[in-house]
């Protein structure tokens, strides 16, 4: 039977305060299930942030983001692909049985949701953890990403970029949920809620207290920083999407 409502959380990155709001939300609380697309822990409270997620037992579908993937590799190996200081201080904080969670996590999932079909979840593309689409990705690079994908499959669920949109993309419906910890364009948690159509969502919490707990809870030395650059979305979309513009493959 298909799940009726889903919740999708994506880009939490170890930001407790802002899960806490999100997992408050009554429809989050009522939702069939609630999937996390991936870069759950790269940031100031990873081992608190992967604990609560993991209490919400059946109910959680995960999948591995990039991020997630680099923990893991920077824990056993002590190289990690990107320069970000969080993600290697968080590396060396989470637990054992954490790092193997991770480890093995699947890149994709496909659930059959009420109103929109079998709907694939996964990072970034369904064919790769980090590769970029935004809003206005040219036709022909959707074409590129989506390729392979089962021509049941009406409706992916991305994440990554850390901009929530929705848009149709060669018949299919393509929706990223942005950022629950580290927005872009916009403070808040953003997610979304799925079945029988698409609700994009921003849930609102007390910026100010959640710099101020971040920075005193966690062991991160440069964590109040972090919070402040990250919390209050001190990145827009406009300059999130200079950055990403490269590595969608079109010229700036």
């Amino acid at each position: 039977m298909p799940s009726r409502t889903v919740a999708v959380l994506s880009d939490i990155h170890g930001v407790l305060p802002a899960l806490e709001a999100v997992l408050a939300e009554p429809d989050v609380a009522a939702a069939d299930r609630i999937v996390l697309t991936g870069d759950l822990a790269a940031g100031p409270q990873p081992v608190e942030t992967l604990d609560a997620l993991a209490a919400l037992g059946d109910r959680a579908v995960w999948v591995r983001g990039n991020a997630d993937r680099e923990l893991v590799e920077y824990a056993a190996t002590g190289t990690m692909a990107t320069d970000d200081p969080v993600a290697r201080w968080a590396a060396g904080q989470l637990r054992k049985d954490q790092l193997t969670l991770l480890a093995e996590l699947p890149t994709s999932v496909v659930l059959d949701i009420a109103g929109l079909g079998p709907t694939v979840f996964c990072h970034a593309t369904p064919r790769d953890d980090e590769e970029v689409v935004v809003v206005d990705s040219r036709l022909d690079r959707w074409s590129e990403v989506l390729a392979g994908l089962d021509h049941a499959v009406r409706t992916v669920v991305c994440g990554h970029t850390h901009m929530p949109y929705a848009r149709l993309a060669h018949r299919r419906l393509v929706v990223n949920p942005g950022s629950v910890g580290m927005p872009y364009g916009g403070a808040g948690a953003h997610w979304a809620l799925l079945g029988p159509g698409v609700s994009l969502r921003v849930t609102d919490f007390d910026v100010d207290a959640a710099c101020v707990r971040v920075g005193r809870e966690s062991g991160f030395p440069e964590a109040a920083e972090w919070a402040d650059y990250y919390l209050r979305s001190r990145a827009s979309d406009a300059d999130a999407l200079a950055l990403m513009a490269p590595r969608d493959g079109r010229r700036v």
